[in-house]
């Protein structure tokens, strides 16, 4: 059965609302134009969160505006700075799924087009109002036919596609439900990265804080293989703002505690410290869903250090406590995260993998035995699977190997792999 992606434009596929948006471009010098973003703010609002009829706020909104053919010109450069983070790493899905995505939204095609079509989305896929101008390229109002500027649009309009398949609604508004409410669409998942709207997610089939967990949960091609949603990361002792933001924008589920406490290292993946908190050797040994550690300050001792390694946890630390290390750590952190990359880790031998978009990469931590390099390339070589690229560091503990591999594998090469004698940690990268 073919299955049918229908994405909502404003705060989904772009960060935030572009009507309010291109009224603050446009009204950029009226006198009252804080009083008049507030009213378009809640208009809006109101409408995502069903207290208001979409036809009835996008009227007032729309009158509000002030705006013209220049003023959208200015908008469209600024969404493009506004895609959503997980959705443009996921640029790929639409490009394999061009047929199959479209975009429904209740704002305008003048906007909405430019943008969505640098992700590979077809024109004839994006249903969305159009502006009404006057001769002067001033914007003086919209189709009313549209059935996307009245109430229920989005229903009406889904009717009107008679799509057959499987559909699936994503969305952050109460436009976005109705579809989940009429039947039409098999589930709705309420995204959340860039606003959660409780009255909306409450009725969802799935609350989604990211596109990867959208594509996660329906097992469909995606940029990195394990939604970032789901890893948790441990934020322990005297951590600033600038490192907590860095992180945060990587979509982690954040928990601060005072100390480290096993229950919550346990759970973690990642794990954020200062010099005054850090876990034990001991503690290491249970966590083992641990990946990385950053220390926004000096390691402990040499035991921690090379338990950390044993059990495949990396490092990075900041033994001469510069000040910029609040930007410096996270970095590293991330660096680990996205790519692979070990540099400047204070237990993990050095590895600067430049970035492969076009492969699968595969990260194998193992005991430094002879061997391991071979077993694994067997693995590949059995399953005819190609190699497009192979990085192997080692240190007296470990040996630590990337590989990019070519997409069309089962999950028993993945298992092959864990299974390698003396593997101590084993990870699908993206």
């Amino acid at each position: 059965m073919d299955q049918y992606f229908i994405i909502d434009f404003d705060s989904t596929f772009t960060q935030v609302e572009a009507l309010d948006e291109l009224a603050r471009i446009s009204l950029r010098k009226h006198p009252n134009r804080e009083e008049i973003y507030k009213q378009i703010e809640d208009f809006t609002n109101a409408a995502m969160e069903g207290k208001l009829s979409f036809s009835e706020s996008l009227a007032n909104r729309v009158k509000l505006l002030e705006a013209n053919r220049d003023h959208l010109k200015q908008l469209i450069t600024h969404l493009k700075k506004k895609v959503s983070t997980s959705f443009s790493r996921n640029s790929n899905f639409f490009k394999q799924h061009q047929d199959n995505v479209y975009i429904v939204s209740g704002g305008f095609k003048e906007f909405i087009t430019p943008v969505v079509t640098d992700y590979f989305i077809k024109r004839e896929n994006i249903y969305a109002n159009t502006f009404v101008f006057d001769e002067n390229d001033n914007i003086i109002g919209y189709d009313a036919e549209n059935p996307l500027s009245q109430e229920g649009g989005k229903v009406k309009l889904l009717k009107q596609m008679n799509l057959q398949g499987e559909i699936f609604g994503i969305g952050d508004g109460y436009s976005d439900f109705q579809l989940k409410e009429s039947g039409l669409i098999k589930k709705f998942f309420a995204f959340t990265e860039n606003i959660e709207r409780k009255s909306v997610a409450e009725k969802a089939d799935h609350i989604t804080p990211s596109f990867d967990e959208f594509l996660y949960i329906n097992k469909l091609p995606r940029a990195i293989s394990y939604p970032k949603n789901r890893i948790k990361c441990l934020v322990v002792g005297n951590v600033g703002e600038e490192a907590l933001e860095q992180i945060r924008k990587e979509g982690y589920d954040i928990r601060q505690k005072e100390t480290v406490e096993d229950r919550y290292l346990e759970e973690a993946g990642v794990l954020i410290c200062d010099e005054a908190n850090q876990p034990t050797p001991e503690q290491l040994e249970n966590a083992e869903r641990l990946k990385v550690i950053g220390c926004l300050g000096r390691v402990a001792s040499r035991k921690l250090l090379e338990t950390a390694c044993e059990n495949g946890i990396i490092i990075f630390d900041d033994p001469k406590n510069n000040p910029r290390n609040e930007d410096f750590i996270p970095r590293r952190v991330i660096g680990f995260m996205n790519e692979g990359k070990t540099h400047m880790s204070c237990n993990f031998p050095d590895l600067q993998p430049p970035r492969n978009d076009n492969a699968h990469r595969i990260i194998h931590i193992h005991t430094n035995v002879p061997g391991i390099l071979a077993q694994i390339n067997e693995v590949f070589a059995r399953h005819n699977i190609n190699i497009v690229g192979e990085f192997l560091v080692t240190n007296s503990q470990i040996g630590y190997v990337i590989t990019d591999i070519q997409a069309g594998y089962s999950q028993h090469v993945l298992n092959e792999l864990k299974a390698i004698d003396h593997t101590i940690k084993f990870r699908l990268l993206y």
